[in-house]
């Protein structure tokens, strides 16, 4: 919108970058351009103000595919004047030179003549489309339709619009239709989904078996490796025992060899001992027999008084200790006796 300035019987107008001005006094054209600034009569000053900037247009219809299904069709024609002197000329552009302001409201002329047109080439696409292939491949066949439609347009070209760009944004269909539409692929996800569940709880049953074989395995391994430390226990005590009594039974064949041989000592000490006293009574026999036989000889050729008196001494050395000594008649005859036979003895 122009800015409009006031002063005595004039007044002043000062553009904007992008907006076409057309300033006409008298039929004839005074100014002519964009981001113009001058001064004007408002009483003969005819002005119209063109944007010339991109402008958005949305765009939100219905429209029926060929199996007679309803859909919303959202989208936004990107346009702008291309040409605004012509444009002026097709459409009323004027504005008031008291304020600034549209006389009336061209570019709601200028938009619906887009929608309606852009709604048409759209309904002619659908009309040919059933709905599956409208959701699914509507959106580029839709948005090239309007923009080939747009830019082969007569009308807008001869009103100097050039259209710059269409966005389909989506295609909707109704929402029962469309609840329905997703039920399938809802299922066919959530059966992937439960898939998916059942494929990992699978897998977890299959990892907790294994890892209870792994335990088992490892119960196995360690049940035969007490086995064996059983086994090879017993055969260690089995092996001390056998030791231990080979030990005992070295010690005990030592013993007994140790007596045997303190036993065939002592039999051969006896032994010697034994010989040794023989060979002692040998020759104190030998020399008492030697003696004996002197003592004889010294006595033979003694008479018998000699004799007597010898064995009397004999006699008393044998005797015991005698403190008194009482002598009958019988003990003297007896002893006579005695020594008489000792004196018989020796004359022999």
């Amino acid at each position: 919108m122009a800015d409009i300035s006031r002063a005595p019987f004039l007044r002043h107008l000062r553009g904007t970058p992008t907006a076409y001005v057309r300033h006409l006094s008298g039929g004839k054209t005074r100014h002519e351009g964009v981001g113009l600034s001058f001064w004007y009569r408002p009483r003969t000053a005819v002005i119209s103000e063109i944007p010339v900037e991109d402008r958005e247009l949305p765009l939100l219809f219905h429209a029926r595919t060929s199996d007679f299904q309803d859909v919303a069709v959202q989208a936004t024609v990107t346009y702008r004047v291309a040409a605004p002197a012509l444009a002026a000329s097709r459409l009323d552009f004027g504005i008031d030179p008291e304020t600034g302001a549209w006389r009336s409201s061209p570019l709601e002329q200028l938009g619906g003549l887009i929608v309606e047109t852009a709604q048409q080439h759209a309904f002619d696409l659908l009309a040919h489309t059933t709905l599956t292939g409208a959701l699914v491949d509507g959106v580029p066949a839709i948005r090239q339709r309007i923009a080939a439609g747009l830019m082969a347009d007569e009308r807008l070209s001869a009103t100097g619009v050039a259209v710059v760009g269409v966005r389909v944004v989506a295609i909707r269909p109704e929402p029962e239709l469309e609840k329905a539409l997703r039920t399938p692929t809802r299922e066919q996800v959530q059966a992937e989904a439960d898939r998916a569940t059942y494929g990992r709880r699978a897998l977890a049953v299959e990892q907790e078996r294994r890892i209870a074989e792994n335990e088992m395995q490892n119960q196995i391994e360690l049940a035969r490796r007490e086995e064996e430390l059983v086994t090879r226990r017993g055969a260690n005590e089995r092996r001390a025992a056998t030791e231990k009594a080979a030990a005992g039974r070295i010690a005990v064949e030592a013993q007994a060899e140790h007596a045997q041989l303190t036993a065939a000592g002592a039999a051969a000490a006896t032994r010697l001992a034994a010989a040794a006293r023989a060979e002692e009574i040998e020759r104190i026999g030998s020399a008492e027999a030697s003696a004996e036989r002197a003592r004889v000889e010294a006595l033979h050729g003694l008479d018998n008084r000699a004799a007597m008196t010898l064995a009397v001494r004999d006699l008393a050395g044998r005797l015991p200790d005698i403190q008194a000594l009482t002598i009958t008649p019988d003990v003297l005859s007896d002893l006579l006796s005695r020594l008489a036979g000792a004196a018989r003895t020796g004359d022999a």
